[in-house]
């Protein structure tokens, strides 16, 4: 459960946290170079895996796919401008990581700074969030609402068909953003035209059936458990809903964000998005200086923790009770409504 933290405004808050809000080149640096060195041999280990059996692919895939998320984080760090100090380095990195993970930079920043300056703010549910309503406005749909609503929350359907929809389909053609965002067009054009070359580079070197028998067991992976990761970081229990005026930024970070306690060497491979309410509360600080501010700072421990066998039963929760203030299970807005 939650207990108040100390600072009591925008300005203690940015006081506090600005010390670790600063970019470190040469971290980042070694993070990215790293990291990326690791995938490559990792995925020149599974083309020659091909050989043998396909099991021994997939089984290698599995710190393929750890890899591709850690590159995730680094390019969500540069769409909020923390992981370089060079905003030209930032955009150029992050563009170029977007291509591997099927990922417009420039439209994916734009809706999640949306997601930041809107998330647990029930008037302003929009891009970059995982859709959720109240019990009232589910009770409100029609027979046919229903089922819809409920079969795209089903974990199931959220966390294997959503994320390739998501990644494979939507970032081909986002057609839920305006034509006047002509920045992010252009950017899901030209990630859809680098795509295109380096299917075609494939085609012509290791062939595409092999390409894709290395690369889309990676993609499918990382998209689902990068959802996972997004998801059970905003939706568990007591998570954080309000109505304008209530609605705060800051107790959004705080109490709308979960501190997923994981493993070391899984922190390490999901960059510390783990540290998510840290994140919220200042997105310029670096993936790379979480865990130091979290163990420096009191105020920033008193939130809900999760490990992972405790976030699992977060995957069947569904609609924001407003009058308890928590998150349901299907299951329970229905007990609640017939008592």
């Amino acid at each position: 459960m939650h207990s108040p933290a100390s600072p009591s405004n925008a300005l203690a808050w940015q006081k506090l946290l600005a010390p670790y809000a600063r970019s470190d080149h040469r971290k980042a640096w070694f993070q990215l170079l790293t990291t990326s060195a690791l995938l490559i041999a990792n995925w020149l280990l599974m083309l020659w895996s091909l050989a043998g059996p396909y099991w021994l692919t997939l089984l290698l895939a599995l710190p393929a796919t750890g890899l591709q998320i850690r590159l995730f984080i680094f390019q969500h760090d540069c769409g909020h401008g923390s992981f370089f100090r060079s905003r030209r380095l930032n955009d150029l990195t992050g563009a170029d990581i977007g291509v591997l993970l099927l990922t417009p930079y420039k439209y994916w920043r734009r809706t999640h700074a949306i997601h930041h300056a809107t998330s647990g703010d029930l008037d302003r549910r929009s891009f970059g969030d995982v859709d959720t309503m109240t019990v009232a406005e589910y009770q409100a749909l029609s027979a046919l609402g229903k089922f819809g609503y409920r079969l795209y929350r089903n974990p199931l359907i959220l966390l294997s068909i959503g994320p390739v929809y998501q990644f494979v389909i939507k970032h081909r053609l986002p057609i839920d953003i305006p034509l006047s965002w002509k920045r992010e067009w252009r950017s899901v054009m030209g990630t859809n035209l680098a795509i295109a070359v380096v299917l075609t580079a494939a085609w012509f070197t290791i062939g595409i059936k092999s390409f894709l028998l290395v690369q889309a067991p990676i993609t499918f992976l990382s998209a689902a458990l990068g959802m996972w990761l997004f998801y059970v970081q905003h939706q568990f229990e007591d998570t954080y809903w309000r109505e304008n005026p209530d609605w705060d930024f800051h107790e959004a970070g705080l109490q709308g964000s979960s501190f997923y306690d994981l493993p070391r060497v899984l922190h390490w491979f999901t960059g510390n998005i783990g540290y998510h309410h840290i994140h919220h509360m200042a997105s310029r600080i670096p993936n790379y200086h979480l865990p130091q501010c979290f163990r420096d700072v009191p105020e920033v421990q008193r939130v809900t923790r999760l490990k992972i066998l405790e976030s699992l039963p977060c995957a069947w929760l569904a609609l924001w009770d407003t009058e308890k203030r928590k998150l349901v299970s299907f299951r329970e807005a229905r007990r609640t409504a017939t008592t």
